[in-house]
């Protein structure tokens, strides 16, 4: 499997040139980083030309790197904070393919590929409800999960755990409204009783009264 991929990243370097930033094959995947304004210029062909034959758009998800790898030993990892990652299938090869493309910090675009695989439409639309990526050329891209009021991208790992805002139902005015979070933030660390050693402690039984 290793060798049939690495000929699968040799023939795509063949083809696109340099619109391949980089290929890394791990545990038996491959991915394919691709400059940003090439993407759809790409994944055209990673459907249509006969070596590829990616005919299926299995998922496609949005990745926030901010403060990724913060606490290792060689530090914070370097370079832009928003990709897009796209899981392909092909058939008729039997191979899989990830294909990923960094985007801009201040304002995460790519292009829309509704295009070439249609089922790309609602995980766009997922992708830019959670994370705040914008598909540019998508036919309908609206938010998905959360709702119209909704404030700020519940993926994106600034965004605070308790939310912007809460809803509720006024029974006065007889519909929905929004107000200032009321929850106070809290972190449940679980307890557990042990001994220095290990093991649960004992707890010791009751004595028998005489009588």
């Amino acid at each position: 499997m290793t060798e049939s991929l690495q000929a699968l990243a040799n023939t795509a370097r063949e083809k696109f040139g340099d619109a391949i930033v980089a290929d890394t094959l791990h545990v038996g995947e491959l991915t394919l980083e691709i400059r940003r304004e090439q993407l759809h210029r790409v994944c055209q062909g990673l459907r249509d030309q006969a070596p590829f034959a990616f005919q299926q758009l299995i998922d496609l998800s949005g990745v926030d790197y901010l403060d990724y790898a913060k606490e290792s030993p060689r530090g914070p990892r370097q370079g832009p904070r928003f990709a897009v990652a796209y899981q392909l299938l092909s058939v008729r090869n039997n191979q899989r393919l990830r294909v990923k493309t960094f985007l801009d910090d201040e304002l995460p675009v790519v292009e829309s590929v509704t295009d070439i695989w249609a089922s790309a439409g609602w995980y766009e639309r997922e992708a830019f409800d959670l994370f705040g990526i914008v598909f540019e050329g998508h036919p309908d891209l609206r938010r998905i999960l959360t709702d119209y009021g909704f404030i700020g991208h519940p993926f994106r790992k600034d965004f605070p755990l308790i939310g912007q805002v809460e809803m509720r139902y006024d029974p006065d005015k007889r519909r929905v409204v929004y107000q200032p979070v009321t929850i106070e933030p809290r972190i449940l660390v679980p307890r557990v009783i042990r001994e220095e050693g290990y093991g649960l402690r004992a707890v010791p039984k009751k004595e028998a009264k005489p009588g």
